[in-house]
């Protein structure tokens, strides 16, 4: 009875293969990733060594969460623009609307 058991068990090990999904494909949104990564290097500054410079800290935090943001400049560069985007015109007109009336109200005192 016990050796019935025992090769059912060795053959199930060895026809299943190891349980593995892929790469895990992660979140792609920009405001996600960039949350992430900014958690990232929270934690990463919190336990660096003591007597450290703040540079150093902040160069090895930043080498902790590269992985991070490397993925948040691949989703910022893929092309998608988030919902809340504005073109250059768009910006371009909106500092237009206020450089214009404060312009024109500096030219009216020179007068």
């Amino acid at each position: 009875m016990r050796m019935p058991v025992l090769s059912l068990s060795a053959m199930l090990l060895l026809t299943t293969g190891p349980a593995v999904a892929g790469p895990a494909a992660g979140p792609t949104d920009p405001a996600e990733l960039e949350r992430a990564w900014h958690r990232c290097l929270r934690d990463a500054t919190g336990h660096q060594p003591t007597g450290q410079s703040r540079a150093g800290d902040e160069r090895n935090a930043l080498d902790e969460c590269k992985a991070r943001e490397d993925a948040l400049v691949a989703a910022l560069m893929s092309g998608a623009r988030p919902a809340d985007a504005r073109t250059g015109t768009v910006w371009s007109r909106t500092w237009a609307a206020f450089v214009e009336p404060l312009t024109a109200w500096l030219g009216a005192l020179r007068r």
